[in-house]
């Protein structure tokens, strides 16, 4: 029986007949105190809707289709879920960002097992990522895709963590020139090599490459040299060619090719050498969610990347306590002042939310926002 504790002396209450509005009266046996007790669903419905958004289930398939469901748990879309600062350091944190629309991104940290941190920006600008990295301890190397500003961020931020360029990212960013079936002698060798970064996995595999391409670029430099004259100006004529070079080059001299062999010498054990932990892991799964939730709004749509993220994370708290840590929108000060006004953009498409969000007010560095 769900009999309340009494607030004044801790003992056991009991029924007491009723007030005028029907709620049932309770009094203490032992100091005589006298309260009414209601039962809060609210963990509960949380928690139906945290089912709801993490499984595969459609509103059309519940009773009323839906409509009850909605009216229980709709308060739940206020939520922020935040990522708590737990001072874990990682050996490896993977990073990357999902994009939602045109204008925001959620750029994502995990590690093999579960979600560090995210955070939300408009562009995977240095300072986007810089935000992100503040609230995770410094790890001994990351893992990224070459997204923009976030070498300039980890130097910043993370001085002596090193960076893993993946691997499988390397050899796309080749293929897009060359494509899979290219006619040129020297394509047809440079999208052998950039396959072959992907089954380098040890120090003699690593040198052998960059001994083969270094060997090709010698062999093929004349070839890429040559250039129609086009209105007065140089036209390289193997412009893609030149494209995929440059981007292998500046990778190779900044050593993010080949870190995680380094690594492996230096340290022991196996590091990784693409991003795929967080591309299959996380992303996929977020996209998968999106797919099954299809016709949700931009902002709804960003916070069940929030909710999944923080539930992925390495404790999740319960519902209740969700509930009384968690912010909502109106605590988010002055967060999303622009997100209810519908406004056209530039080019005259309309927009849910626009550039006067004040984004840096919303991730703090604390354990929580209180």
């Amino acid at each position: 029986m769900d009999n309340p504790i009494c607030s004044a002396c801790g003992s056991k209450m009991k029924r007491n007949g009723h007030t005028s509005s029907g709620a049932t009266r309770w009094r203490c046996k032992a100091c005589g105190a006298s309260c009414t007790h209601r039962i809060d669903t609210a963990a509960k419905r949380l928690a139906e809707f945290l089912s709801w958004l993490m499984g595969k289930s459609a509103q059309s398939e519940m009773p009323g289709e839906g409509r009850t469901f909605r009216r229980r748990t709709s308060e739940f879309w206020d939520i922020w879920p935040i990522a708590p600062w737990t001072g874990e350091v990682c050996d490896i944190v993977f990073l990357d960002g999902i994009w939602i629309g045109r204008d925001a991104v959620v750029l994502i940290a995990c590690t093999r097992d579960h979600v560090l941190a995210w955070h939300l920006a408009q562009s995977e600008c240095a300072e986007a990522w810089a935000a992100l990295m503040m609230r995770i301890p410094a790890p001994a190397m990351a893992v990224s895709d070459g997204a923009p500003g976030l070498a300039k961020a980890t130097r910043a931020v993370w001085p002596k963590t090193r960076i893993q360029r993946c691997t499988f990212h390397a050899f796309c960013q080749v293929k897009r020139c060359t494509t899979s079936r290219p006619k040129l002698d020297a394509g047809v060798e440079l999208y052998s090599l950039a396959k072959r970064l992907l089954k380098a996995k040890d120090a003699d595999a690593a040198a052998a490459w960059l001994a083969d391409y270094a060997s090709w670029c010698s062999k093929w430099e004349r070839f890429l040299r040559e250039f129609t004259l086009k209105d007065g100006r140089k036209q390289y004529a193997h412009e893609r060619l030149r494209k995929a070079r440059h981007a292998l080059n500046r990778l190779v001299r900044s050593g993010e090719l080949f870190t995680f062999v380094e690594m492996a010498q230096e340290h022991g054990g196996m590091w990784d050498s693409t991003n795929n932990m967080i591309e299959g892991g996380v992303n996929a799964r977020l996209r998968e969610m999106l797919r099954m939730h299809r016709g949700l709004s931009t902002i709804r749509r960003i916070k069940a990347i929030f909710w999944w993220c923080y539930m992925h994370t390495e404790s999740p708290l319960p519902p209740a306590e969700i509930l009384r840590i968690m912010p909502t929108d109106d605590q988010v000060e002055g967060l999303f002042a622009s997100a209810s006004r519908k406004h056209e953009r530039n080019d005259g498409a309309p927009a849910e939310y626009g550039s006067g969000i004040i984004w840096s007010e919303f991730h703090m560095p604390t354990e929580y926002r209180r």
